[in-house]
């Protein structure tokens, strides 16, 4: 079949010229006004479309084309856009190029040349069509319940997180803050027989100790001053379910006590109750604290750390597996464009650049924030570096301050490109070699090199 293309041209005469000199290779369709543009492209059925910025109801103005170039991310995101433009509009030209224009064409038109073009950029769109599918396909294959992993790291992460539900026994997930450990946590409960009852998440450190009994175990009406009806607690409603218990370190020490007779027993007694209540709950608990040095401290019990760490999960730092920064990259873009109607959005390559050199000290809700920001900031469809934030820090991370040998240099820039040619590839060997213009059994060596050799 034909490849289709819109011409989007205020004057009939051209219009029809340019369909007959270009019918013989596309199916053209014309339209001569925005509001016939807009209802073309959004059927998302055209790849390529040219531009005539001289739209009416003002043909000798070029805003109403710019306004719709400017809008088409929200239209018909995977669009390519070739603007027409007359000789003596170079400024026009390039304020379009800054709004998305992938390619100008300049009238008077030299109709090979513009066959040039459209191919050109048919054959660039369908291999950006190409990697969205790689790039659906590797989300499929490298998630697990929405957490993003091609790395060796994560996949170890997975296999923990199957093991754990698998069973019913408490989990303990570690990490530093923006590691992920709630996600972990729902993936365990979503993959478990529980997924069909309720997860009650109950942060620790959140509660005023003097509250906290009541909303763990509940209280009977007239228990307390204030107390003027019954309340069932946090445990009590997960009953059947799975209870997250975030930032367990934070519990104080006399409420540990009673959560671990829970753990011991299966039961709770509410506040200014007479009886126990038996209840059938899955307890999975999660820290950013060393537990095991808050327990040779005196900060926790060791008899409830041992009963909560049954098993355990260790969350890596987002610094510990760099090869899945890209990819979470664009899955967060991908959400931010969607909820805010941005279109196609793109980071440009000093944005991935600067994506797999930081250091990440706030790990995956650092990119995570990083990218919602600059997709609400950006107005022309690609996200820069200084979109991304890192404009701020000129000097680089201050871990990387110090002076580096030419060999340490050689080192990090080698193994930034091999990280970015595998993210780039969907974590192909062969695609990120071929990237990187090197042998296959050159690629693996390097891996080896780096501590990269995790690959598939």
């Amino acid at each position: 079949m034909k490849k289709k293309l819109l011409l989007i041209e205020n004057g009939p005469g051209v219009a029809n010229q340019l369909r007959l000199g270009l019918k013989k290779h596309y199916q053209v369709t014309i339209a001569s006004d925005v509001t016939k543009a807009e209802r073309l492209l959004s059927t998302g059925l055209f790849p390529v479309a040219t531009l005539d910025l001289g739209l009416p109801p003002f043909p000798e103005n070029p805003s109403k084309g710019l306004s719709l170039l400017e809008r088409l991310p929200a239209i018909s995101p995977q669009t390519r856009v070739i603007v027409i433009t007359g000789n003596n509009e170079e400024e026009t030209a390039i304020k379009a190029v800054g709004l998305g224009a992938a390619d100008v064409c300049s009238r008077p038109l030299d109709l090979m040349m513009l066959r040039v073009i459209l191919e050109r950029n048919f054959r660039i769109q369908e291999l950006e069509e190409a990697h969205r599918r790689l790039r659906e396909e590797m989300d499929d294959n490298d998630t697990l319940c929405g957490i993003v992993g091609v790395s060796m790291p994560m996949k170890r992460v997975f296999e923990a997180i199957h093991i754990a539900a698998d069973t019913d026994f408490p989990v303990l997930i570690t990490g530093k803050t923006g590691t992920g450990k709630e996600m972990a946590a729902k993936a365990i409960h979503g993959l478990s027989t529980r997924s069909h009852r309720k997860m009650v998440i109950i942060n620790c450190g959140a509660i005023p100790e003097t509250l906290i009994e009541s909303e763990l175990f509940g209280h009977e009406k007239g228990a307390f001053t204030g107390a003027a009806s019954t309340r069932i607690g946090r445990l009590e409603q997960a009953n059947g379910g799975t209870v997250f218990l975030d930032e367990v370190g934070e519990l104080p020490f006399a409420m540990q006590v009673k959560l671990l007779r829970f753990l011991q027993e299966s039961t709770i007694e509410r506040i200014g109750g007479h009886g126990t209540i038996k209840l059938d709950v899955r307890v999975i608990a999660a820290t950013n604290k060393d537990l095991e040095g808050a327990v040779e401290k005196g900060d926790f019990r060791s008899d409830l750390f041992y009963r909560l760490n049954v098993l355990s999960i260790v969350l890596p730092d987002l610094k510990k597996r760099l090869e899945d920064v890209i990819p979470l990259a664009h899955r967060f873009l991908a959400e931010e464009a969607k909820k805010l109607k941005r279109g196609r959005v793109r980071f440009t390559p000093d944005a991935v650049a600067r994506l797999t050199s930081h250091h990440w000290p706030g790990n995956v809700r650092e990119l995570q924030n990083r990218v919602r920001r600059a997709v609400a900031t950006t107005k022309n469809g690609t996200i820069t570096a200084r979109e991304l934030g890192f404009d701020q820090e000129p000097n680089g991370d201050p871990a990387k301050r110090h002076l580096l040998t030419i060999k340490e240099a050689r080192s990090q820039a080698e193994k930034r490109a091999i990280l970015m040619a595998l993210a780039v590839s969907g974590n192909n060997i062969s695609q990120a070699a071929r990237l990187l213009e090197v042998s296959r059994p050159t690629l693996h060596d390097l891996l080896k090199k780096h501590g990269l050799n995790n690959k598939k």
